[in-house]
């Protein structure tokens, strides 16, 4: 598992493991380093890898370098973030997204866990 600051660097083959795997809420970030939009996001995904470490597992997965996912998972525009729990997607945002619009989501998801 490569981590970077607090999220998780995910590739093809890390995938399963360590999102469809997961026994916490998994956040995605499918992202670019030539997409502004994702450079835009990039520090709010960090500060969520940051605040809800050990509750949400963050990760960033670079379409250029990992084709076979994205693929599978029909991403066309990036940013596109992707909430996965129980190995399944529940939610996903397309687009910069200004943080309560995430905060909300995963929010949403862990009220599920604990009910």
């Amino acid at each position: 598992m490569a981590e970077s600051g607090k999220y998780v660097v995910v590739t093809d083959s890390t995938f399963q493991s360590e999102v469809l795997g997961s026994d916490v809420p998994v956040l995605v970030d499918f992202w670019a380093t030539w997409c502004a939009p994702c450079r835009m996001v990039a520090p709010i995904i960090e500060e969520l890898a940051r605040e809800y470490e050990g509750r949400v597992k963050v990760g960033k997965m670079d379409v250029d370098h990992n084709h076979m996912t994205p693929h599978s998972f029909g991403i066309r525009s990036i940013p596109t973030l992707l909430i996965f729990k129980d190995g399944r997607v529940v939610d996903q945002v397309i687009g910069a997204v200004p943080k309560k619009v995430l905060v909300d989501k995963l929010e949403a998801q862990l009220a599920t866990v604990a009910s």
